[in-house]
């Protein structure tokens, strides 16, 4: 299962994380490290009183825990073992919100390899942080860029 080239993949292929939940503690976490204090994240008054019902995390937590879930997959199997830099990130989507004791894990599918010179190529995925419903959270697509095949 080790990828160490972009020849390496295959379009089409899924890969899919193991689950983590988010605690009130990640939230706390989060807060503190970015200065993101909005009362939807951090006051239960004020969040009930939101169309959210309740507090709920910020949609940067989900997509940091979210997307590095795929890491605990190994090394060299997510980004290979030539992995150059991380290209670019697109049409992020918060679909839906993840609360306090929800469970994520995330599902990336490589949706295209473009060969970009002789010695590099972009791996293009689709990746969906999902929750233990099964209801999507988060959706963008990630572009890195890798070493090939000498």
């Amino acid at each position: 299962m080790e990828k160490i080239y972009f020849e390496d993949y295959k379009v089409g292929e899924i890969f899919v994380s193991p689950g983590r939940t988010i605690t009130e503690t990640d939230i706390v976490l989060f807060s503190a490290f970015t200065g993101d204090w909005h009362p939807l994240h951090t006051d239960a008054e004020y969040a009930e009183k939101t169309p959210f019902k309740g507090r709920i995390a910020h949609g940067m937590l989900g997509l940091v825990v979210g997307s590095a879930l795929l890491f605990r997959l190994g090394p060299n199997v997510v980004l290979p073992k030539s992995f150059i830099a991380f290209y670019g990130m697109e049409t992020v989507r918060f679909v839906s919100p993840i609360r306090i004791g929800d469970t994520i894990h995330c599902e990336m599918k490589i949706s295209s390899l473009t060969e970009k010179d002789a010695k590099r190529g972009i791996i293009e995925a689709h990746n969906v942080i999902k929750k233990q419903t099964g209801e999507d959270a988060i959706v963008y697509v990630t572009k890195i860029l890798s070493g090939r095949k000498p």
